[in-house]
């Protein structure tokens, strides 16, 4: 199943409090009920501005739907090709 990165314009994000994150964490969790285990959030990263997120879901269009719902902005959203690590480097 495809993996996508969502990049999530959100002014203060870097500020919000442990709270707010829950709450937001909570209203994604309720619209991920509504549309199905075919789509799961794996993780996500906050930055000054930004939320960062990594999703499994069979298409685009669903993650743009789930932004919707939720709503969420959903600024650029981009399929993971591949991810590497340090380990990548290694010789097998």
């Amino acid at each position: 199943m495809p993996k996508y990165l969502i990049e999530r314009e959100i002014p203060g994000a870097g500020k919000l409090t442990a709270q707010e994150l829950r709450a937001i964490s909570e209203k994604s969790c309720s619209v991920l009920q509504r549309l199905g285990p075919q789509i799961q959030w794996v993780q996500s990263y906050v930055t000054g501005d930004k939320v960062y997120c990594v999703y499994v879901a069979p298409s685009e269009e669903l993650v743009r739907k789930h932004a919707q719902e939720g709503g969420f902005p959903a600024n650029k959203i981009s399929e993971i090709k591949n991810v590497i690590d340090p380990t990548t480097a290694e010789k097998r």
